[in-house]
C-alpha cells in the first residue's frame, strides 16, 4: 500500500510516520522549495505527546521544548485568578510541552528522512490535481512559481495535510469560499527576557477583546539568565473589513502594538517590554472554516488544517493534527479496503474535531477570562466573590472533555 501525502507541515509529517510503522509506504508533497523552522511557539497536549511518545520522539522533543508546569489566568490588571497544574504536573502519564513550531517541524522531518529514506519528502512539488483511477489515485504536481509540470505520482490513497488554503479541499469543495475571519487579530512574536512566574508557566492575560498569551519555548538559558518566550497579542479588529486586504501573516506595527499594551507592566510580567523587546513582529487574522459533512472521497481524505482548521484556542490546532495521524494509521491497519478504512477515519476523528472548532468559536477554556472581564471590569479584592471557582472548574473541565484530553480517559490508553 501506498499514501501519497500532500503538505510537510506537522500534519502531514506525523501522519507519514504514523503510516510508516504500519507498514505503509509513504511519499510526501511539499510546495515550498525548502522546508525551513519558520514561525513561533506551539504547545503539544498530553494526549498529542502520547501519539509521539509510541513514535519514539518524546526524548529529542523535551531536550529542544519546556515542559509546560502550569496554566494561569490573570485579568488586564494582573490579578490572578485561575491556575492549574498542566501535564505530569496534574497527574497525566504524559508531559505538555511548549515548543518553536519550525523547530518542532525539522525534527519530524529529519525522524521521516531517517526512517523513510532522503527522498521520503520531496519540495518544490505543489499539488495541481488528482484524479481517482481504477489503479488507484494519480496527482500532478507543478512548480508553483513557474507553473512547469513536473510529473505525476500514483498511489493507493491520498491525503490533504495541506492546511486551511487545502488544495485538496478545493479541489473536493470548489465553492466553499475563503476561510471564515473571527474579526481578532494575533500579533506574534518571541522575545529573549528574564523568565517569568516558575519560568516553566503558560500564561493568558485580560479578555478575548484585549488578550496577551506567553509561554517559554526553550529550556535553555543564555548568559544574561534570559529565556525564549513566545507571546501571543489578540486584539479585536474594530473593522472586519479591514482584514480583507492583508496579507495572513505579514509585519506588524511594533510600535503601536507596544502602546496598545503600555498600561500592562505588572509585578510579574512587563507586556510592553517584552513587545518591545521581539526582532520581529507578525500579524495574523484568526480565522477558521465551518466544519465540513465529510472529508473522504473514495480513496481520498483530509487531515489536520486541511479538514478542521480552528481558532488557536486551547492550544489544540497541532494537537488534533496528531491526533488525526494516529488514527488514520489504525483504521488503514485494520479495514478490510482503503476507500473503507478513509470512512471508518472519518467516523472517528470527524465528529471530535467539529466539536473542538465549534467549542473554540465559543472561546473554549479562555471565555473564563470574559467572564471576569464582565463581572469584574474594575478588578476584584477575591476572585471566588465575583466567579466562583466550582464555575470556572466546570468550563475548564468540559473543554478537556470536548478535547480529547480529560485525564481519566486519556490515562487509560497507551
Amino acid at each position: 500500500m501506498k499514501a501519497i501525502i500532500i503538505g510537510g507541515g506537522i500534519g502531514g509529517l506525523t501522519t507519514a510516520l504514523c503510516l510508516n510503522e504500519a507498514g505503509i509506504d509513504v511519499q510526501v508533497y511539499e510546495s515550498v522549495q525548502e522546508l525551513r523552522p519558520l514561525g513561533v511557539g506551539i504547545n503539544l497536549l498530553p494526549h498529542s505527546v502520547r501519539v509521539l511518545t509510541n513514535l519514539r520522539l518524546e526524548e529529542k522533543i523535551a531536550s529542544m521544548a519546556v515542559e509546560t508546569s502550569d496554566l494561569v489566568y490573570f485579568n488586564k490588571f494582573g490579578q490572578k485568578f485561575w491556575q492549574e497544574p498542566r501535564g505530569r504536573h496534574a497527574g497525566y502519564q504524559w508531559p505538555q510541552f511548549s515548543i518553536h513550531r519550525g523547530g518542532f517541524q525539522m525534527l519530524l522531518l529529519e525522524a521521516v528522512k531517517e526512517r523513510l529514506g532522503e527522498d521520503a519528502v520531496r519540495t518544490n512539488h505543489h499539488l495541481e490535481s488528482f484524479e481517482e483511477t481504477p489503479e488507484g489515485i494519480r496527482a500532478t504536481f507543478v512548480d508553483r512559481e513557474t507553473g512547469q509540470v513536473l510529473g505525476t505520482d500514483v498511489g493507493d490513497l491520498l491525503v490533504g495535510c495541506d492546511g486551511i488554503h487545502s488544495v485538496v479541499r478545493k479541489q473536493l469543495y470548489t465553492q466553499e469560499g475563503s476561510p471564515c475571519f473571527s474579526g481578532n487579530v494575533l500579533y506574534r512574536g518571541t522575545t529573549r527576557m528574564p523568565p517569568f512566574l516558575n519560568g516553566t508557566s503558560m500564561v493568558m492575560v485580560g479578555s478575548m477583546k484585549q488578550k496577551m498569551v506567553a509561554y517559554p519555548i526553550s529550556p535553555d538559558l543564555d548568559a544574561n539568565g534570559h529565556q525564549l518566550i513566545n507571546w501571543v497579542a489578540n486584539l479585536k479588529e474594530p473593522d472586519t473589513q479591514l482584514m480583507t486586504v492583508r496579507d495572513w501573516n505579514r509585519p506588524a506595527d511594533q510600535d503601536w502594538l507596544v502602546q496598545k499594551y503600555q498600561q500592562w507592566t505588572f509585578d510579574w510580567l512587563d507586556v510592553p517590554a517584552m513587545i518591545a523587546g521581539a526582532g520581529a513582529v507578525y500579524e495574523f487574522p484568526m480565522s477558521d472554516r465551518d466544519p465540513l459533512g465529510r472529508w473522504t472521497f473514495g480513496r481520498t481524505t483530509l487531515l489536520g488544517d486541511a479538514a478542521h482548521p480552528m481558532y488557536p484556542i486551547g492550544s489544540n490546532g497541532a494537537s488534533q493534527a496528531i491526533l488525526d495521524a494516529e488514527v488514520l494509521a489504525d483504521c488503514l491497519q485494520s479495514a478490510p479496503d482503503i476507500p473503507a478504512a478513509l470512512q471508518n477515519y472519518e467516523q472517528k476523528r470527524l465528529p471530535a474535531t467539529s466539536q473542538v472548532v465549534q467549542g473554540n468559536r465559543q472561546k473554549g477554556p479562555d471565555q473564563i477570562l470574559d467572564i471576569m472581564e464582565e463581572r469584574a471590569p474594575n478588578g476584584f479584592t477575591d476572585p471566588y466573590e465575583v466567579f466562583p471557582y466550582a464555575e470556572m472548574d466546570t468550563i475548564m473541565s468540559r473543554y478537556k472533555v470536548i478535547a480529547g484530553f480529560d485525564k481519566e480517559s486519556l490515562n487509560q490508553k497507551h
